[in-house]
């Protein structure tokens, strides 16, 4: 067992809107604290608090409070920064939902999580007044933000949430207990499973990364990541407006319209997952643009090549750093600080780890074949295991399902990530893999995200994904997908004695299929269940 390195931090016993805004100064509240880059609209902290309080009374007067799910489907946008900590400041509990989902995946959600409202934009109306009326949630409980009104369409918009001003209702609850939102795990390895995070699981992870990141109130934070991932609500829409920071906010990933709102709002901080890195790393696009206002890029998601890291940074001139999360542990539990490291520990974390054990987290690194510990390394790193993680940010558990969370939190209260790391002697993390991702081939083990890096590494290839699939003699093999360059000639043998040529023989790719785009998650996530097929 290892803890965090790092001193442990306060955590104050507050709800997310008075850990957030309590004890905001006056001179803070004219600072603009989102800035819509659809449109240009400026939300100041106070007219963000306002609005926030605005709504909760809008929504206690509806009768929805302490033990009220309302569900949450919207693009990135400061309509869904006021509906999301005005859900939470009514002390009802927020489900966000994918903006990409059908009408059928919304009304599985809300009917899981048992949703009495749900609130939603114009843009997305089709699918959720589908899904509201399959999960029979009435028309004036269906809001639009940006809609004409409940006087035109039977559907409230924000106006007629702020119009009445009723204040917010006085809410007592216990933030360890009280459920602020249920994200849903994002169902790359099975059915989605609700993840209940509490006000404290929220609070403690703000108070665990806010000296790591070190966000400043000068900073123009990029907000591309969806808020409704936990990525995103957590690193972004909360830990960027506690550090009083101004969001820059973005509703989807499009690389031209990022770029041009780096150069425009001189943009100094962004979070991103993987394929945005890659095509910073390799696209043309970038170099007509100004990006000389970044000072630091945080990935998170998945696991970030060292590799395409290094050349970002060196590309941008601006510091990567990479950071390990999942929904169940609010999300980040691991992470390098600002520097990479070199303040507290003298040198920068490799880009290939995923730096240390946040505060308060103690870790274990478990052999999954025998369930023995694996040995704290004296140099070097460690055998790999499955990383285990215990703190103040590990959820409470999944929704209705005991079977679920008994397996994944022991009676200790580590939370067995599924995920395979190796530490080293330094106390760094590094994610070999997920292990119900490692492809097992002549027993041996295969780690697909290796094989990615590596082929990402090929200046023809701008993505890849390789999955296990199984061969004629019903051998587990390891298969790539690979999108190319539009003007490469590469052939699916030239793919294979490439990575032959650079790893051991069992790790080597059998076969290639070229394809327009690898299939992810809202997050960056390779969806390798879409790739799979019994034969190959």
């Amino acid at each position: 067992m290892f803890a965090s390195p790092f001193p442990d931090v306060d955590i104050p016993e507050a709800s997310v809107f008075d850990f957030l805004f309590a004890d905001v100064d006056q001179d803070v509240l004219d600072h603009v604290a989102l800035i819509d880059t659809v449109g240009g609209a400026q939300t100041t902290y106070g007219e963000l608090i306002e609005r926030v309080n605005a709504s909760a009374g809008w929504l206690a007067a509806r009768g929805i409070g302490a033990g009220d799910v309302v569900g949450l489907l919207a693009p990135n946008s400061s309509l869904f920064a006021v509906a999301f900590h005005g859900i939470l400041r009514a002390g009802a509990t927020a489900t966000t939902i994918n903006a990409l989902f059908t009408a059928q995946d919304i009304a599985k959600q809300l009917t899981d999580a048992t949703a009495t409202m749900l609130i939603t934009v114009s843009a997305l109306l089709p699918q959720a007044r589908e899904a509201a009326r399959t999960v029979g949630i009435t028309p004036e409980n269906l809001v639009v933000l940006d809609g004409d009104g409940a006087s035109a369409t039977g559907h409230p918009n924000l106006d007629d949430l702020l119009a009445p001003g009723a204040p917010a209702p006085q809410v007592d609850f216990d933030p360890a207990t009280h459920l602020a939102v249920l994200p849903y795990s994002s169902g790359t390895t099975g059915n989605p499973k609700g993840v209940m995070l509490t006000h404290r699981n929220l609070v403690a992870n703000m108070a665990q990364i806010r000296l790591l990141f070190a966000m400043r109130s000068d900073d123009n934070v990029l907000a591309v990541l969806p808020f409704f991932h936990i990525y995103g609500m957590t690193v972004l829409l909360n830990a960027a407006l506690q550090a009083r920071a101004t969001l820059v906010v973005m509703p989807r990933f499009d690389l031209t319209a990022f770029l041009d709102t780096i150069q425009e709002h001189r943009a100094t901080y962004g979070y991103i997952a993987p394929p945005v890195a890659v095509a910073l790393a390799k696209h043309p696009l970038v170099d007509e643009y100004d990006t000389s206002s970044l000072r630091v890029l945080l990935s998170g998601a998945a696991p970030l090549d060292a590799e395409l890291g290094a050349a970002v940074a060196e590309r941008l001139d601006v510091r990567v750093l990479q950071g390990f999360g999942m929904s169940e542990l609010s999300p980040v539990s691991h992470a390098m600080p600002v520097d990479g490291g070199q303040e507290h520990f003298g040198e920068v974390a490799p880009l290939s780890s995923c730096g240390w054990p946040v505060a308060n987290t103690v870790n274990k690194i478990v052999d999954p074949a025998d369930g023995n510990e694996v040995a704290y390394p004296a140099e070097g790193l460690s055998e790999p295991g499955e990383l285990w993680v215990k703190g103040p940010n590990v959820m409470v558990g999944y929704l209705g399902n005991e079977e679920a969370t008994s397996a994944t939190i022991d009676t200790d209260g580590f939370l067995h990530t599924g995920d395979l790391a190796r530490v080293d002697h330094a106390g760094r993390v590094f994610i070999v893999d997920r292990l119900k991702e490692l492809i097992k081939y002549k027993g041996y083990q295969v780690p697909p995200a290796e094989l990615e890096a590596l082929l990402l590494t090929h200046p023809a290839i701008i993505d890849a994904a390789v999955v296990g699939v199984t061969d004629v003699d019903g051998e587990e093999i390891p298969k790539a997908f690979v999108v190319r360059r539009s003007d490469a000639d590469l052939t699916g043998d030239e793919v294979i004695d490439f990575v032959a040529r650079q790893v051991a023989p069992h790790k080597k790719v059998r076969r290639v299929e070229f394809i327009d785009v690898i299939p992810k998650s809202a997050s960056g996530k390779i969806l390798r269940k879409d790739l799979r097929s019994p034969t190959a």
